[in-house]
């Protein structure tokens, strides 16, 4: 679905509703995050601007304070959904638990499932750190490591910063993003992509084998047929000293 025109609530000017903030006044105006797609909503939003979910606010949830990432400052923890999260109000970014993530991946790919895979998935995954012009290693907000930065089901274009073992974050819409992919069917042709690969590599392994055994009989037949070159020639050497 294509964004809303709404009003900014606080100086009345017309604001796209996939915008951060008002242009005019500087309000921040997209802090309530859809639960059925994750998409950014504006205060008072009846439905999303994205897939069209019935809004519902996002309420408080029961999490110990982390800071973000990226602004080094608190987060709050927020239920969108069913799922408790930890939410940055300065960059929209979530922190995401690994078990949370994986509920929300699975959901979502039930949803793809009843839904009959409706929308297409794209063809060009979408480069969304063509903005950065260097990479930036966030540490976990949980143990301070450097995360992994990896590409979601390497194929969906969706770069996220990874802790294994505690969770995930996402940078504001990317986790819109990878629900939008689940949707599309991309966990699946993913998994058959991967599932072609590995037989591929069956396949040149199982060549390779044949061919080195090949070789070697074939080393073996040059090898026998120089053996008994060597004894014939000795047999003629021997056979002319004896006469």
């Amino acid at each position: 679905m294509e964004a809303q025109t709404l009003n900014c609530p606080n100086c009345g000017a017309a604001i796209s509703s996939d915008a951060p903030q008002c242009q005019y006044c500087e309000s921040k105006l997209a802090t309530v995050a859809c639960p059925s797609c994750f998409g950014m909503m504006f205060l008072g939003s009846k439905h999303c601007p994205h897939c069209g979910a019935t809004a519902v606010r996002a309420t408080a949830a029961q999490l110990s304070i982390l800071k973000c990432p990226r602004c080094k400052i608190d987060m709050s923890s927020v239920t969108i959904g069913t799922e408790a999260m930890r939410e940055c109000e300065r960059c929209d970014g979530l922190w995401v638990e690994a078990a949370a993530f994986e509920k929300i991946c699975a959901d979502r790919e039930q949803q793809s499932a009843v839904l009959g895979l409706a929308s297409p998935a794209p063809s060009h995954p979408v480069d969304v750190t063509s903005d950065h012009n260097k990479v930036f290693y966030a540490p976990c907000p949980q143990c301070g490591q450097l995360m992994n930065r990896i590409n979601f089901a390497h194929c969906s274009g969706v770069i996220v910063d990874v802790c294994k073992g505690h969770g995930t974050w996402f940078d504001r819409d990317e986790l819109s993003k990878i629900v939008q992919f689940i949707r599309s069917g991309g966990l699946e042709m993913a998994r058959q992509k991967e599932k072609m690969e590995i037989e591929y590599q069956r396949e040149q392994l199982h060549t390779e084998q044949i061919r080195s055994t090949d070789q070697d009989l074939l080393r073996r037949s040059f090898a026998d047929e120089e053996r008994i070159d060597g004894l014939s020639a000795a047999r003629g050497l021997l056979k002319f000293l004896i006469e």
